[in-house]
């Protein structure tokens, strides 16, 4: 079997995706999902001029030797572009060699873990109650994991809550970024208020996380973890930027609260330290941004020696092409912990039809061959492309907000 064809395929039916698509000269084809949110172009031209050229002519099989060939022969090494490009191509081959061996993606990893994929669902509100009534809303439809984030009184835009009630929350809402006011006193004194009346309105049992969105200092995350102790958080999530690898230690002397952190991260190198100094208790790279299955099993391996479990970035900037390979990665690795899961549009999901499930709380892959995710190019071609950009964030002062 060689490869005959490298194609590139962006879309926006309703956001900006970007699709490698691998053909062969045996009429196998594979997917893999390109897409760095505000970033898409630079990945397409990428994959266009420096990836897509190589691949003809090489054997799908050659998994290994293909990505080592784009990772070390490029020189320039790493980067969520250069990642992004080569996690594409490894989730095509994953999928070429499942439709040739006819399985299932989990099977030719290793086999099943586990029979089903706990993932956690995103409840935002303008305010605490309204934050309450969408996690009524998930416990309803059967999650047993639900991040929570409200509005803080004070800032007009809070990360991760959606501009009306009852939307999805769109961080990339505009052509150019657009600029949000920040301020951390506010959202340290207001927002423990919120996980006391989850804990008060929905007890004990259900699991709630947290995402801090990279917004605090060291000894800020600190004083947080410390104070939400008595909550049990499942886990809080970038509370710090982590190009400072030792700063989770810090934070891990004066806190029991769980940290989660990784969904920027696009190699073993970004988070080795967290992981040998267990300052982390999840790891949330995604196969996309992380240089796809061959090199995110690397991490997980690492992990697994350090009692950190996997608990992979799922947003709607990633496509279900991300997530159909993901849920399978989740069904094989042994130290699975939880998928993050914001379901996509009914767009998107035309676009992207896929044999994964949600039922009850949790997820099966489906039992299709390869990652069980195909795309509708003549569907996809009616969503053309799009400019959107992530919003930046400055204090009440006017400073650039640059932890």
């Amino acid at each position: 079997m060689k490869i005959v064809d490298a194609r590139v395929i962006v879309t926006c039916p309703g956001r900006n995706l970007v699709t490698l698509k691998i053909e062969t000269d045996e009429g196998i084809y594979g997917i893999g999902d390109a897409t760095l949110n505000g970033r898409e172009l630079a990945v397409v031209a990428y994959l266009e001029e420096h990836v897509a050229p190589a691949l003809i002519g090489r054997d799908p099989s050659s998994i290994e030797d293909i990505w080592q060939f784009f990772y070390r022969g490029a020189y320039w090494r790493r980067g969520p572009v250069t990642m992004s490009a080569i996690g594409a191509v490894d989730m095509a081959l994953w999928d070429i060699m499942g439709k040739a061996a006819g399985m299932p993606l989990y099977k030719l990893l290793g086999g099943k873990s586990r029979e089903r994929v706990m993932v956690y669902g995103h409840a935002t509100g303008h305010d605490i109650e309204g934050c309450l009534e969408e996690v009524q809303r998930h416990v309803d439809l059967g999650y047993r994991a639900v991040r929570v984030q409200c509005g803080i009184p004070g800032i007009a835009s809070t990360y991760g809550v959606a501009k009306k009630a009852g939307e999805r929350y769109e961080p990339a809402d505009s052509s150019l970024p657009s600029e949000n006011v920040w301020s951390t006193s506010k959202y340290l004194n207001h927002v423990p208020k919120l996980f006391q009346a989850v804990r008060e309105r929905f007890g004990d049992d259900l699991h709630i996380l947290h995402d801090v969105h990279h917004r605090l200092t060291p000894i800020e995350a600190a004083r947080l973890g410390k104070e939400v102790e008595p909550y049990h958080l499942f886990w809080l999530e970038d509370c710090v930027p982590a190009e400072n690898q030792s700063a989770f230690g810090l934070i891990r002397q004066h806190t029991t609260t769980p940290l989660a952190v990784g969904e920027v991260f696009n190699s073993i190198h970004d988070c080795r330290e967290l992981i040998e100094s267990q300052s982390i208790d999840y790891i949330r790279a995604t196969l996309t941004h992380a240089g796809g299955i061959t090199h995110v099993r690397r991490i997980a391996a690492l992990a697994e020696l350090y009692h950190v479990r996997t608990g992979f970035h799922g947003p709607t900037d990633l496509s279900p092409v991300c997530m159909g390979a993901a849920l399978h990665f989740d069904t094989w690795v042994p130290n699975f912990g939880i998928q993050e899961h914001m379901p996509h549009s009914e767009e998107i999901e035309e676009v992207f039809p896929h044999a994964y499930r949600f039922e009850d709380g949790h997820f099966t892959p489906g039992e299709a061959p390869g990652h069980g995710v195909d795309i509708d190019e003549a569907l996809a071609a009616k969503y053309p492309y799009k400019r959107a950009s992530l919003p930046v964030n400055r204090l009440e002062d006017g400073t650039l907000w640059h932890w």
